[in-house]
């Protein structure tokens, strides 16, 4: 690779709700335990939109944007010893860091965390630091159906499991899930969608799943979820009007720029309606992320809008007996799991995409995802 080799990328500017795609150099090998893949597909993530949005407080403008992505092994350091050139990989939004991890936040690509000098997915090219710790090895992007010999791509399934499906299958661990629990899911989009479908795949007795945009409940229903309209009328009372006693778990999968009834942002709306909605003894799980107050302008021109510190009954809570889990997944834990459902063909996460779009479409296809437009955004690199 030489010295000024360029790739495109997708990049925030520092301009709320406006991305671009610019030309980089590509990245090289720094520590021989790097290796460079050769992106084949990322995704547009929820989590994108808070940057997209300006309320995202991490790295200065600009910076590479996407943490969900699948390509191709196409460098090594010389200290990568279980991958090869060639080898499909699945990028994990995490990027590990060679050693036990013991701070309060997680490293991870494009300006999240402290993860601001990783670049992002949504480029051509992604080095990976620690590369046979960080990334998943794949057999193949390919799925051949042993009854008809026919082959299916996989690729839109794998990269579901960077981010989304693994995050969706652990907001029912931070609950305690069992089978046959009856589940509340607050958001029906790409994460919300997940966790619905992660619960119905381990064996739900119900899932509710609760949103305003009719694209995504017509998805939640399609997949065996009963969708709850909050602009119809207060969600815990539909749900209530199902379940009197209450669901026995519930999940948060949109984070602190939820909205009311009134569309409205409103940070507290879905602490208050899982309060309402869980049974007594139940569980909790919050996966949307819940990012920090924040007057710096500099890294998020919006981020004076953000309200994160709400007040809600510990009264309820106690008396509730409610446990409450919240944080972000570990797709590299998960992968072992995750990775059988999809190769065997019990799960298919990518049934959410509705848009695969090429690098230079990708601000607009950025806009529609805001505008919830698209229910979930993939980026196509071409082939190998």
């Amino acid at each position: 690779m030489t010295a000024n080799a360029t790739m495109r990328a997708v990049v925030w500017q520092g301009t709320p709700y406006h991305v671009g795609v610019v030309d980089l150099p590509k990245p090289t090998i720094i520590n021989q335990t790097d290796a460079i893949v050769k992106m084949s597909r990322a995704a547009i993530c929820g989590s994108d939109l808070h940057i997209y949005r300006g309320t995202n407080v991490g790295e200065s403008a600009p910076f590479g944007l996407g943490h969900e992505g699948v390509g191709y092994i196409s460098e090594v350091g010389s200290a990568v010893g279980s991958l090869h050139i060639g080898d499909p990989v699945i990028v994990p939004f995490t990027v590990d860091q060679g050693h036990l991890h013991t701070g309060l936040t997680t490293s991870l690509y494009a300006s999240y965390g402290n993860g601001g000098d990783m670049g992002g997915t949504q480029a051509e090219y992604l080095r990976v630091p620690s590369a046979d710790t960080g990334l998943i090895p794949v057999p193949s992007l390919e799925y051949r159906d042993p009854a008809t010999n026919i082959s299916h791509s996989l690729l839109n399934d794998y990269v579901m499991l960077s981010d989304i499906f693994a995050t969706g299958w652990t907001s029912l661990d931070y609950a305690g899930f069992e089978a046959g629990d009856t589940v509340a899911v607050f958001g029906a989009g790409p994460v919300g969608l997940m966790a619905a479908y992660s619960a119905i795949l381990r064996g739900a007795s119900k899932v509710y799943s609760v949103d305003y945009v009719p694209d995504r409940l017509n998805l939640a229903k399609s997949i065996g979820a009963i969708p709850i309209n909050f602009r119809h009328a207060d969600p815990v009372a539909q749900i209530r009007a199902h379940e009197p006693n209450g669901v026995t778990r519930s999940i948060d999968a949109v984070g602190y720029e939820q909205v009311n009834r009134n569309l409205t942002v409103q940070s507290d709306v879905i602490i208050r309606n899982m309060l309402a909605v869980t049974s007594t003894g139940g569980g909790m799980g919050t996966v949307g992320v819940y990012n920090q107050e924040s007057n710096n302008t500099a890294t998020a021109p919006r981020a004076s809008t953000v309200h994160t510190h709400v007040d809600f009954s510990l009264t309820d809570f106690f008396f509730g007996e409610f446990k409450w889990g919240a944080g972000p997944s570990k797709p590299i834990d998960l992968a072992p799991q995750l990775l059988h459902l999809v190769s065997s063909g019990k799960a298919r996460p990518g049934f959410i995409v509705s848009d695969v779009v090429n690098v230079e479409d990708a601000p607009a296809a950025y806009a529609r995802f805001e505008r919830h437009e698209a229910t979930k955004v993939v980026i196509s690199f071409g082939g190998k």
